[in-house]
């Protein structure tokens, strides 16, 4: 039992030695504690050089001092202890160090599984939704196409219809303060030659550096001697057409758009309703009926203005009041000195006039609030919504139906117009 009491100590002592760096064969720092603390039970002439020299006494003096002074191992192996827990801990912590966790990291599957997500292939390989979308159009139009064809068979630009074909003034004619009448002439003979329309049909007027905007061709189609377009002055491009002069080089793209459809018009009565520059359309197709007189019941125009100043083809107002074909009636919105026709608003005048709805139809034309009240009128009258046709030719822009700036719900002006009945109009947009 003493021998292993004596080993225990001599092993705590090892250790203690080895935690503080001193070899097991120096234990100055071990043994000088003890004797300090045993220098009171010893005689004065004993001297701790002696016993740190002699090594049989430094032995019994490390033996004495475990025996008498085991409390200062102890106390020395506890102090140690932190160090010795800390040496125990640090391959704890060199063991977060070298953790798993980071070498996991970058090999963790769920990154991995993100970026070979099968979600990717699919959306990108879904094709319902943009089949969808783009079959749905492509459907609409495949139906409209026929119905287009064989409603509104008309001519068309012959060549590139983006390319417009270089014509000269002829003529210019105002007609009042702010509309002017131009008439171009092709500069290629043989296009001019060969040019055909039908009436109600449009042009791009356009002058090279400004621009260019939608006008009826208000010539009847028998005219080959010039194409005569009406413009009212409102912007840049217009402004530029009146400052216009005979010589004058310019464009034109014609025929545009669908037309009236006279064809089945024959044997009816026809109302023609005109207002400010919108007698413009209705000259071309009121020219070509009058041409074919024996087709038509009777044919009848009223044309109202703000005031005489405001009326245009002034110069033919009178040929066409004697004209014995065509019942034709003239209306201003104000009395005004030396004017012998009627005085008022159009859709008065027109309710006063009161043309007889029975196989007629109504076709009018002029300003926004105008064609409102007068359809208001002929409704009054008894005209039934397809019996009543107007034109929307200043809603075109390119003409060919490219930029789709004219289009009203499912319609587009320049393609499906510009010439509709009031029950087309009736099923579009309110904002129309």
């Amino acid at each position: 039992m003493a021998t292993a009491k004596k080993t225990s100590k001599k092993t705590a002592t090892d250790t203690s030695a080895a935690v503080s760096g001193i070899p097991a064969g120096q234990d100055a720092d071990v043994t000088t504690p003890a004797k300090t603390r045993g220098t009171s039970r010893q005689k004065a002439s004993d001297k701790p050089a002696s016993a740190t020299r002699t090594p049989s006494r430094r032995k019994s003096a490390t033996a004495s001092a475990t025996e008498e002074a085991g409390g200062t191992v102890v106390k020395k192996t506890r102090a140690a202890a932190p160090a010795t827990r800390k040496a125990a801990a640090s391959p704890a912590v060199r063991k977060k160090a070298q953790a798993p966790a980071v070498q996991e990291a970058p090999q963790a599957p769920a990154m991995r599984e993100e970026a070979q997500a099968p979600a990717i292939r699919e959306s990108a390989s879904a094709p319902a939704v943009p089949q969808k979308q783009n079959t749905a159009p492509t459907r609409k139009k495949a139906a409209a196409a026929p119905e287009l064809r064989e409603i509104t068979p008309r001519p068309r630009p012959a060549g590139n219809p983006y390319l417009p074909m270089p014509a000269t003034v002829q003529e210019v004619i105002q007609e009042t303060g702010n509309i002017r009448t131009v008439r171009v002439v092709l500069d290629d003979p043989a296009q001019m030659d060969a040019f055909t329309y039908e009436p109600g049909q449009v042009g791009q007027l356009s002058v090279f550096g400004a621009g260019e905007a939608t006008f009826v061709i208000n010539t009847p189609p028998s005219c080959k001697d010039y194409l005569q377009f009406s413009v009212m002055q409102t912007g840049e491009v217009t402004s530029a057409i009146h400052r216009l002069s005979p010589g004058d080089k310019v464009g034109v793209r014609a025929p545009l758009g669908n037309s009236f459809p006279y064809q089945q018009w024959k044997g009816k009565n026809i109302v023609f309703v005109g207002g400010g520059i919108g007698m413009a359309p209705i000259r071309t197709i009121m020219l070509h009926l009058l041409e074919r007189r024996q087709d038509y019941g009777r044919i009848s125009l009223l044309y109202g203005a703000r005031s005489p100043r405001d009326m245009a083809f002034s110069y033919e107002l009178a040929e066409w009041l004697a004209n014995p074909h065509l019942d034709c009636t003239l209306c201003i919105d104000a009395p005004s000195e030396g004017w012998p026709h009627k005085v008022g608003l159009i859709p008065n005048v027109l309710l006063e006039l009161a043309p007889s709805a029975d196989n007629s139809v109504a076709v009018l034309c002029g300003p926004p609030i105008m064609i409102k009240f007068t359809v208001q009128a002929l409704e009054k009258l008894g005209f039934a919504p397809e019996n009543i046709i107007t034109t929307l030719e200043k809603r075109m822009k390119c003409g060919i139906g490219i930029c789709g700036r004219c289009n009203i719900g499912g319609k587009y002006v320049c393609v499906d117009g510009p010439v509709f009945s009031w029950a087309e109009l009736k099923e579009l947009p309110a904002d129309m």
